[in-house]
């Protein structure tokens, strides 16, 4: 630093609020004298009076598998060096190989994009859960698990985060309309794992969990894509119960004797007892699992969900809405393959799949929006909320 500053000094101009469009208030003259942070002896504070001290170590990537090594339960999965990637990589310095997995995730644009892809409810009110915030609440669940019985979090974290992003605007429904342009069928899993995550080179742990996270699909190869199947399950049904409560579709009388005895008619009860009963019994068993009567519980929630949720004619009119738009959207830009975003065009096979990877990738009021304003789509025949009435 130079001598002609003292030490909290900023070292450069500040920006003055004359600079700035905005009216000369308390709250601008602040921001702006903030800009350059403050400057002390030997680095920059955040705050003027920043008075909080922390022992001067660096706990790097090697010091955390050091911990994990000693700390994790025997068959939890250990990070190492760069980690198992399809592309070999040089191992981070202050990452694990499954921190890293996480972040890229996270900063991804299909992680992002899932706070405008449905849950349940297409168009969701401001409370209710999107696609994002169900990632975030299978994080929290899977993470609480694993350190529960000693497996590895930030794995399970990492996979929770992935799990859904292979999914398409409007719910599970867009599976049913992609499938048909897609040889096999569209299954968001895989989808998700070796198409619209592959870029990002994760480790091949975290792609089978996010591809097999269904428990249609093959077991993960893993605990912690284990814990993950039960974490998505868990968080699923309670929370699309507490959005169906909160919009008056059930009430709490409706919920069956069988799931208020065994686990409560509040979410929060309701994962306590789900979260506890996987602990408790994958410590006695030595494989994750979930204990008999709370595993019956989960079973008459999630059949309960089914009847009165998914599958009441509202939310059937929904599907059959989003299955039609998709579809509408797929063969436009089968027909129209040089409209297509460049980046899609790049990544080979027929037009079909390359449609179904562009559409796929849209939020929910994007695809509605294409389809008006590229096909003229009769917005009048959406159920309200879709598109009318919002």
């Amino acid at each position: 630093m130079s001598a002609d500053h003292s030490p909290d000094e900023p070292a450069h101009p500040e920006p003055t609020v004359e600079s700035t469009n905005e009216p000369v208030t308390t709250r601008t003259t602040l921001w702006a004298s903030t800009m350059q942070g403050h400057v002390g002896e030997e680095g920059v504070r955040a705050h003027a009076d920043s008075h909080a001290e922390i022992a001067p170590v660096r706990v790097g990537r090697e010091v955390r598998e050091s911990v994990e090594a000693e700390t994790l339960s025997p068959g939890a999965t250990l990070a190492h060096g760069g980690g198992n990637r399809g592309v070999p990589e040089e191992p981070d310095p202050d990452r694990t190989c499954f921190e890293r997995d996480r972040d890229r995730i996270i900063h991804s644009t299909a992680f992002r994009r899932l706070a405008g892809k449905t849950q349940v409810v297409v168009y969701p009110r401001d409370h209710q859960r999107t696609r994002l915030t169900h990632a975030l609440e299978v994080a929290q669940v899977a993470t609480a698990i694993a350190r529960g019985i000693g497996a590895n979090a930030t794995l399970a974290e990492a996979m929770a985060l992935g799990h859904d992003c292979g999914h398409g605007p409007g719910g599970h429904a867009s599976e049913d309309a992609f499938s048909p342009f897609i040889p096999g069928g569209y299954d968001h899993g895989p989808w998700g794992a070796d198409v619209v995550l592959a870029p990002l080179n994760l480790c091949l742990e975290t792609y089978d969990a996010i591809r097999n996270h269904s428990w249609s699909r093959p077991a993960p190869a893993t605990p912690e894509g284990e814990i993950v199947s039960w974490a998505d399950r868990i968080a699923y049904c309670c929370h699309d119960l507490e959005d169906a409560l909160g919009v008056g579709i059930v009430t709490l009388a409706d919920i069956p004797r069988e799931v208020a005895e065994r686990a409560g008619t509040r979410r929060s009860a309701q994962l306590r007892t789900f979260i506890t009963s996987v602990i408790e019994s994958t410590q006695a068993m030595g494989q994750v699992s979930m204990g008999v009567e709370e595993a019956a519980a989960l079973a008459d929630l999630r059949q309960f969900n089914y009847d009165r949720i998914y599958m009441r004619p509202e939310s059937l009119a929904q599907s059959q809405a989003v299955i039609e738009v998709l579809q509408a959207l797929v063969e436009w830009y089968i027909a129209h393959p040089s409209l297509l975003p460049s980046e899609d065009a790049n990544n080979g096979g027929d037009n079909a799949r390359r449609a179904v990877t562009y559409v796929a990738g849209m939020t929910d009021r994007f695809a509605f929006s294409q389809a008006e304003s590229l096909m003229d789509w009769d917005m009048s025949r959406l159920p309200v909320g879709m598109g009318r009435g919002v």
